[in-house]
């Protein structure tokens, strides 16, 4: 009975975030579209209901941290750690630290890219679970779950707020596990 009254649950949580996420077409540039996640986080109620099930993934995974990759998996990663009493670790575009920094260059949809974290920050053996808001071909998820696992971090999972499912996202990942709160 409770896995169906889970499901429900997530069914509706689905339909309320697709309602939130509006479609950006030709943005950054023509051809791709843009999942703008900005009418969800304006919403008290929905953006809470987010955080609390990225809360929940976290504890269900044995998460000892939440790592955000820059910048809107900051926006959602962050609360949801403290949410879970848990550290947050940021995930940071290339050249945003200070001192020594751990990089991978990664491919997007539309470029090339590179993601940084602080190896000072990530004890060597803890368990984290790492956030984004939209997994499309998952090069930066990829990259990201690379560099923590490099600084010595055990990634429990991947959880994300949209899932593009035209996308090869969930293969990059593969290894990893992936939660996807909806999918597109």
């Amino acid at each position: 009975m409770s896995t169906q009254l889970d499901g429900a649950a997530a069914a509706g949580r689905e339909a309320r975030i697709l309602a939130r996420v509006r479609d950006v077409a030709d943005w950054p540039r023509p051809g791709v579209g843009f999942k703008d996640i900005n009418p969800l986080l304006a919403d008290p109620v929905a953006f809470a209901e987010v955080v609390d099930a990225f809360a929940a993934i976290a504890a269900t995974a044995g998460a000892e941290a939440v790592a955000g990759i820059e910048a809107r998996g900051f926006v959602l990663a962050a609360p949801a750690a403290a949410r879970a009493g848990l550290g947050f670790w940021p995930v940071r575009k290339a050249g945003k630290l200070p001192g020594r920094t751990l990089r991978r260059d990664y491919d997007l949809e539309y470029g090339r890219s590179a993601v940084e974290v602080d190896p000072e920050l990530v004890h060597p053996g803890s368990r984290v679970l790492l956030v984004d808001d939209v997994l499309a071909t998952g090069g930066t998820a990829a990259a990201a779950a690379g560099l923590l696992a490099e600084a010595g971090a055990e990634v429990v999972g991947v959880a994300v707020l949209l899932e593009l499912t035209f996308l090869p996202g969930r293969a990059a990942l593969s290894g990893h596990e992936v939660t996807a709160l909806a999918r597109s």
